[in-house]
Parts: C-alpha cells; structure tokens; sequence
C-alpha cells in the first residue's frame, strides 16, 4: 500500500459514501463483514451530513453493544517502568505510592516501559510483586510486547513461562499499545531502528498472553503516514486475533500527536489527525467491531475537549482512566499532569447525555468501599 503525506485529511466521492452507508444502514448487526474493504474505505473518508450519519450509525451500535445510557471510567494511576524500579533513598517507595493510589480511589495500575537495562532481569517479575503485594484488591495493567519480549530474552526463557511467571506473580493484563499499526512497512517507517516488533512478532506476543490467561487492550495509532486501508486492514487483524482469542477488552484509538513523534519525522509532523478523521475511524471502528469487542475508549489526553464530546456522540462508550498523579511523587508516570477529577467526569457524562459509573479494570462494578464519590450534576 502506498502511503499518505503526513496526518493528510482523505475524504471519500460522495457516491461511494452513500452506498456504503446504504449497506450498513440496511444491516443491523453490522461486524467487520458487513462491509468489504473498500467500502470501509469510503466510510473512514465521510464528511458533512453524512459523515453524522454515519456517527448515529456508530452510536446506535454503541447503545446495543453496551447499557445505553451510562459512561464508564476506571480510576487509575500510571506508572513509568524505568521511573518506579530505580526509585532512590529521597523518593518514596513503591508501596507507598501504591497505598496512595489505593487512597485516592484507584483499583488499578497501569505500567509501561522497558526495565533499564542495568538492572536484573527478575525486576520484571518483582515489580509486578511489589505493586501487587502492597494493595489487596488492585488490578496490574502492565508491560507492553516489547517490554514482555525483552523480559523473556534477559532471563533466558521462551515468552510463554515468562508470561506465566508474571502472572503468576500477580499481573493481570497487558496493554496492546506498541501495537501502533499492523503494517511492517508503515512501522518501518516509525521506527526505523527495529524497535517496534513486526506485525507477526506483534500477534504473535499478544496472542500467546491471552492464551496463558491474561486480556489487553486493543489499541490503533492513527494520524501519521498510514491510510485508510492501513486503518481497516489493522482493525481487521485485531478482530481475527478476538475470534481466535476473545483476549481483548476494549478497543482504543489514539492520534500520534507532534510532541509525540520520533524525531527523524518530527520535520514532518506538522499536524495531527483532523476531528473529521478522528470522529469517521471511531465510528467505523464501532460498527467493524460490532459483537466482537463491546468497548470503544476515547483517548481523552490526545484529543481537544471538544472532540471527545463529538467521539462519545459517535460510537465511543468509554472515558478511560482518571490518570490520578497523587503528591508523593507525581511525575513516576507518564502523561503527569493530565488527571480527570470527579466534577469533570460528571461533567463529561452530561454532555454526552450520560450518567457516568465506575468500572473496574475488567468493566464490572467495584466493591461500594471502592468507589469514587461523584457530584450530583448542577440544574
């Protein structure tokens, strides 16, 4: 496939939009096979009033997928890998920034990012241990494929026991970012230097963590130098891999912001994705996925308010984590800073005319003791 100058806004002929949304509109399972890859195509390159068809198409599909009238979040508190295993005599320790999570509200953890490389191999697992240990009741949301690959070859066993012994010591899920888009040569392009695994690698790490009993989420980096039909062929793989696993709990999309691109592209990222492109991928990725993944996050840190009020009108059923920073050290995770108290929740839900419920990790509902007191809504 050939690729897109960068973050390039695509629409579709209108006579092509029309007949796709025709076949969806007359199909109210909708699923990946609804439609062949051309017509996805044309729908991710909607625009104007159809493109707002096909959104209420999205949302529609939302309501029947989930409970209709509620917007979940899950309190969290992020962790960078590299940050929390080296922490000194000055910083507090690990389990005390757990029990302050943990007192803040948050029922989970999520940490990314490779181990340095001076420290022991065993580290992978005792991280996993010590967060684990220092909380009853705390969901660990850790260690992306390439993280989970480099653990294995540092402590010479094959991924599967490595996977094993992680949760074995308590890890509960993956994240599927690192996932970026399953195309070797649009990673190639991002990461020149090998460090992204290769789409086969990819499904092969995430696949085998299903498999010995952990979920991830499912994850699309969009925005960049992919297409269209890099979009669709990417949500394709992710939905064989959930026939063939049902390891996925949800699916979230996230735009390659400037600030975030390496740098031998940084003099050409000029721009991101537009709110036209951001608002047509998660519609279509609502309706491809439709009975194969019930949940659709938006990615409220990368996207301007605004947007996100648009993405939960169009098919987008979750807010995500409240990314909580705490006092003792609030820079050990990534994206410090960017944090959702309980009134902007509320807030958020009202807009998209919701009520807003706490979920855990694994979207049931936590403990009455866990849970995040939220305003009532102003008249």
């Amino acid at each position: 496939m050939l690729l897109r100058a960068w973050a390039e806004d695509i629409t579709a002929p209108i006579e092509r939009v029309t007949a796709a949304l025709s076949r969806v509109r007359d199909d109210p399972t909708v699923g990946a096979d609804a439609l062949d890859d051309d017509g996805w195509v044309a729908l991710l390159g909607a625009s104007g009033a159809q493109l707002d068809e096909l959104c209420d198409l999205a949302d529609a599909a939302r309501r029947r997928a989930t409970d209709p009238d509620v917007l979940t979040f899950v309190v969290n508190r992020n962790f960078d890998t590299g940050v929390v295993s080296r922490l000194g005599p000055a910083d507090p320790g690990l389990d005390e920034l757990v029990a302050e999570a943990v007192g803040l509200g948050a029922t989970e953890i999520c940490m990314q990012g490779p181990l340095p490389a001076e420290l022991p191999a065993d580290r992978y697992v005792g991280l996993v241990e010590e967060i684990t240990g220092a909380a009853d009741g705390l969901h660990l949301h850790a260690y992306r494929v390439p993280e989970v690959v480099d653990g294995a070859e540092r402590a010479g066993v094959s991924v599967v026991e490595h996977l094993e012994r992680l949760r074995s010591a308590g890890l509960g899920s993956v994240p599927g970012t690192a996932a970026q888009v399953l195309d070797d040569t649009v990673r190639a392009q991002l990461s020149p230097t090998g460090s992204a695994p290769p789409v086969a690698g990819w499904v092969d790490v995430i696949q085998k963590a299903h498999r010995v009993g952990l979920f991830s989420t499912a994850t699309m980096l969009y925005g960049h130098i992919e297409t269209p039909a890099h979009q669709v062929a990417h949500l394709r793989l992710l939905l064989e891999i959930q026939r063939r696993t049902g390891g996925f709990s949800e699916l979230i999309l996230m735009p390659l912001l400037p600030e975030n691109v390496p740098p031998h592209l940084s003099d050409a990222a000029s721009r991101t994705a537009s709110e036209r492109e951001t608002r047509a991928v998660h519609a279509v990725a609502r309706l491809m996925s439709a009975g194969l993944v019930d949940h659709l996050q938006v990615a409220w840190t990368k996207l301007p308010a605004t947007t996100v009020d648009l993405v939960l009108r169009g098919g987008a059923d979750d807010l995500g984590g409240l990314l909580l920073d705490g006092t003792l050290m609030p820079d050990a995770g990534p994206e410090a800073g960017r944090v959702l108290d309980a009134a902007a929740v509320v807030d958020i839900a009202a807009r998209a005319g919701r009520t807003p419920r706490q979920r855990t990790t694994r979207y049931e509902v936590p403990e009455p003791a866990r849970q995040l007191p939220l305003p009532q809504v102003s008249s």
